[in-house]
C-alpha cells in the first residue's frame, strides 16, 4: 500500500504542477513583462533586458531567506492564478456546449435548425433522374452534416454533438439517455469505458487551455501583446475541443449501438438468443424502466 500511496502522490504532483502552477508562473511572468513594458513600449527589447538586469541585481542583495520567501510567494500566487482559471473553465465549458441565456439561445438554435433543415431539404429534392445525384446528395449531406449530425438543438456545435447522441438514440432506439446513459455505463466494457474516459479527459483539457485565454485578454489592457497570447489560448483550446468532443460523440453513439443489447439483456427485456443491435421496442422498455415514471 506504501508502494501505491507513493505513486499516487507523484501523480498527483505531476498534474497539479501541469494544472496550476506551471501555467501561473508563466502568467506571471508575462504580467510582470507587461507591467513594466507597457503599451508605449511593448516591444522594446532594450528596455525588457535592462529591466530583468535590475530586477536580478536587486534580488540579489537581498538576504538568502527573502529571497526564498519571495519564491514561495511567487508560487503560491501562480497556483492561486491557476485556481481562479480552474473555476472559470465551468464557465467555459457551459459556454462551448451551448449552454447560454434564454433568448439568445433560442434564436441562434432557430437559426441554426433553419440552415440545417434548409439544406436537408434540398438534398431530399435532388431529382432521380439527375446524373450527378449522388454527388449533390453527398455534397449537401456534408453541408448539414458540419451543422449537425441530428436536428439541431444547440446554439453551438459542440453543443449538438452531444445532443445527437441523444436524439438519434431516441429517434432510432427508442432509448432516452439522459436515464438510460448511468446504466449502459455500468454495463460497458473496461476496453470501452477507457476510451470514452480519454476523450472526456481530453475534452476537459482542451476546455482549460481555452479558459487561460481569460487572464491573458485581461492583461492586454496594458500590455496589447497579451492580446496575441491570450487569442492563440483560445483558438488552440476551442479547436482541441471540437476534436474531443467530436471523438466523444462518436464513441458513446458507438457504445449504443454495440452495447445497447447488453443494457436490455441486463434489464431483463431481451433473450440471450437474440442478436444484432437494440430495437425500437426494446429501446422503450428500457426507458420505461430507467425513467420509472419520470
Amino acid at each position: 500500500m506504501g508502494r501505491f500511496f507513493e505513486e499516487l502522490a507523484k501523480k498527483l504532483a505531476e498534474r497539479w504542477l501541469a494544472l496550476l502552477a506551471l501555467p501561473g508562473a508563466l502568467f506571471l511572468v508575462v504580467a510582470v513583462i507587461g507591467g513594466w513594458q507597457g503599451h508605449r513600449a511593448a516591444l522594446d527589447g532594450r528596455r525588457l533586458r535592462q529591466g530583468a538586469q535590475d530586477l536580478s541585481a536587486t534580488l540579489s542583495r537581498l538576504p538568502a531567506g527573502i529571497q526564498v520567501g519571495l519564491l514561495v510567494g511567487a508560487l503560491l500566487g501562480a497556483v492561486g492564478v491557476g485556481l481562479v482559471v480552474q473555476a472559470f473553465a465551468g464557465v467555459t465549458r457551459l459556454v462551448w456546449l451551448g449552454s447560454w441565456p434564454e433568448p439568445l439561445l433560442r434564436w441562434r438554435v432557430q437559426a441554426r435548425r433553419r440552415r440545417w433543415l434548409g439544406l436537408v431539404g434540398q438534398r431530399r429534392s435532388v431529382s432521380g433522374e439527375d446524373p450527378d445525384r449522388q454527388d449533390k446528395i453527398d455534397r449537401l449531406a456534408g453541408k448539414a452534416n458540419r451543422i449537425a449530425l441530428a436536428e439541431p438543438g444547440r446554439p453551438t456545435w459542440m453543443g449538438d454533438r452531444v445532443h445527437a447522441v441523444e436524439k438519434v438514440a431516441l429517434a432510432r432506439f427508442g432509448l432516452d439517455l439522459t436515464f438510460g446513459w448511468p446504466r449502459l455505463w455500468l454495463v460497458l466494457p473496461d476496453t470501452v469505458r477507457a476510451e470514452i474516459t480519454a476523450a472526456e479527459a481530453s475534452f476537459a483539457a482542451a476546455v482549460a487551455t481555452g479558459t487561460w485565454s481569460l487572464p491573458y485578454l485581461a492583461l492586454a489592457i496594458v500590455w496589447w501583446p497579451a492580446a496575441v497570447v491570450g487569442v492563440a489560448f483560445g483558438i488552440t483550446g476551442w479547436s482541441r475541443a471540437r476534436a474531443a468532443i467530436g471523438d466523444l460523440g462518436a464513441l458513446s453513439e458507438a457504445a449504443v449501438d454495440l452495447h445497447g443489447r447488453t443494457l436490455a439483456l441486463a434489464l431483463g427485456v431481451a433473450d440471450q438468443e437474440e442478436t444484432g443491435v437494440l430495437t425500437a421496442e426494446q429501446g422503450r422498455k428500457i426507458t420505461s424502466i430507467v425513467r420509472k415514471g419520470r
